[in-house]
């Protein structure tokens, strides 16, 4: 599909099915503007709270973050997607977070604190089963959160090398090697206590790891070694300019193509933050709000930064500043229930 010349651009949505969401909304891409238009929607596979795209931009991937745990496939060469088989249990419950290494599938599964890899056959669809299901073990001293592992995110390093997983239970990061289908623990890093770490950008350079933390409102800045597949924290950031008013849960976070700026979002506060990237860390230039109520997700593509707002049901997208990163409101679409936006 094109437009104007050039390939079409879409945006395919993630939302709670369970609190009233239509399930995965496909929308349409503006290219000068980042406007988002409503294309279709599909309901079938319960609470599709995180989406994957494959590198060609054919297949979808979803998890059904349900006690069950779930991943699906999808085909998307036209404006609604299509399934490409049936959903594939993962073998832990919750799924929050999915992302695609080395021929898998990846899950962070949050109810049973496991992280799980999924084979994908040669055309992306997904096989029968899970190849492999690694459980974390631990957990910290933020009694109503921490009783236990709970893994909220996952995915590759930008070497290629390692998956590196983010634990929120647990107060650590892992990097773990993927051998033959089986996830092996390479090496655990311990964050700060109660910290609750939920998920993780890597610098386009491969040298930082920035890990926002979601039971107190930082961002902990580490280097990454991945001749070493080691994480080493070394500074952690308030991503608010002062004492939050009330609550204040981080929730996503994303760097800049060029490395120039990191973005977070933060419930509660419901502001994006904007970070500068220095040499030696993060500087907060300025936080501004997010658009909506309980900002879930951000991402960005292509010169904008979009938001999905999960308890006021809509995504906003805001133009960047590309001298100071600062992001400016430029609109939004009603999805009731989102949870998160993803381009191809």
């Amino acid at each position: 599909m094109t437009d104007g010349g050039r390939r079409r651009r879409r945006a395919f949505i993630g939302s709670f099915t369970a609190a009233g969401g239509p399930g995965i909304v496909t929308a349409a891409v503006a290219h000068d503007t980042g406007r988002l238009a409503l294309l279709s929607s599909m309901k079938g596979l319960p609470d599709p709270s995180y989406l994957a795209l494959s590198a060609d931009g054919d297949t979808l991937y979803a998890v059904s973050e349900t006690d069950e745990g779930a991943v699906a496939a999808y085909r998307v060469g036209g404006d609604t997607p299509e399934p490409a088989g049936p959903p594939v249990p993962v073998g832990g419950n919750g799924p929050t977070h999915l992302s695609l290494f080395a021929g898998h599938v990846l899950t962070a599964n949050y109810g049973s604190g496991s992280v799980t890899a999924v084979p994908l056959r040669p055309d992306g669809t997904l096989a029968a089963t899970a190849s492999g299901v690694l459980t974390h073990t631990g957990s910290g001293p933020h009694t109503p959160r921490q009783q236990g592992p709970h893994a909220h995110h996952v995915q590759p390093d930008p070497s290629g090398r390692w998956v590196v997983s983010v634990d929120l239970g647990t107060d650590s990061v892992r990097a773990c090697a993927l051998t033959d289908g089986r996830l092996e623990l390479h090496h655990e890093t311990a964050l700060r206590p109660a910290s609750g770490p939920r998920h993780l950008a890597f610098h386009p350079d491969g040298s930082y790891a920035y890990v926002l933390n979601e039971l107190a409102p930082t961002v902990t800045v580490c280097r990454w070694d991945a001749s070493q597949g080691v994480v080493k924290p070394l500074a952690e950031l308030s991503v608010l300019p002062g004492a939050p008013a009330g609550d204040a849960y981080p929730s996503g976070i994303v760097a800049s193509a060029d490395g120039r700026f990191v973005w977070t979002a933060t419930r509660g506060e419901d502001v994006l933050s904007t970070f500068a990237v220095e040499e030696d860390g993060l500087r907060l230039v300025a936080t501004v709000p997010c658009g909506g109520n309980w900002p879930r997700a951000i991402a960005e593509s292509g010169g904008f930064l979009y938001v999905a707002n999960e308890r006021s049901g809509n995504v906003t997208w805001f133009a960047v500043d590309p001298d100071t990163g600062l992001p400016r409101y430029e609109g939004s679409v009603d999805v009731p229930a989102a949870s998160c936006v993803v381009f191809g």
